[in-house]
């Protein structure tokens, strides 16, 4: 393992816990907004990513899957949001908006990364990492929008199924049990990783257009 290896696999690392942090960020503030008094009293309305990291699946199995490479697709995750709905008037609402805003953080990170990449001069050969740093970013949040909108718990996907009637509480809580077996298996399938990678491009790809566009 060389030090350029070492160097991105750190920038690739960091990128991540960034990433994962300002997703469930967007979770605990939409749901600060909507009068759910539970994150802010857990401290989780913060933008420090380490307030959202994960010890395991944050920082040690991606950190496997960058520096070791093991050959095989393994999932990571920040630390979830805890809610407590407290109005039920709103509370499918309520529950269908804070769901959303994880992936919609991801989104304001591709039009961030995008904009520095169209708005900033980028000439010399240590330019070229960071470019390569914000199309990694925007691939990156790209991928955490596809994934985490598949409707299998414990990801976003499968609580919007249960607000929008496509799931019962019943299946949901079947699913769960097995849950990250299933999006461990998943994610080794070959076809399973191929539409992923067809998702991920039709999400990245507005940004890139931007990015292209403003430059």
């Amino acid at each position: 393992m060389d030090l350029e290896h070492l160097r991105w696999g750190a920038l690739q690392l960091i990128l991540l816990i960034i990433s994962i942090g300002l997703h469930e960020f967007g979770h605990a503030w939409v749901a600060d907004l909507r009068g759910d008094p539970l994150p802010r009293l857990q401290g989780r309305v913060t933008l420090n990513p380490f307030a959202h990291t994960d010890l395991i699946g944050t920082i040690i199995l991606p950190g496997i899957m960058i520096f070791l490479s093991p050959g095989f697709g393994l999932i990571g995750w920040g630390k979830p949001v805890q809610i407590s709905l407290p109005n039920p008037k709103t509370r499918r609402m309520d529950d269908i908006c804070i769901t959303l805003a994880g992936p919609g953080m991801n989104l304001v990170l591709c039009l961030i990364l995008a904009l520095i990449g169209a708005l900033g001069s980028f000439d010399s050969e240590q330019d070229r990492l960071v470019i390569r740093f914000l199309v990694s970013g925007i691939f990156l949040n790209s991928g955490l929008v596809v994934f985490n909108l598949i409707p299998i718990p414990p990801l976003d996907g499968s609580r919007l199924a249960v607000r929008l009637g496509l799931y019962t509480e019943e299946m949901f809580l079947a699913l769960a049990r097995w849950g990250f077996v299933i999006l461990l298996i998943a994610v080794n399938l070959p076809f399973f990783r191929d539409g992923m990678d067809v998702a991920i491009r039709l999400v990245a790809t507005p940004w890139f257009w931007l990015w292209e566009l403003l430059a």
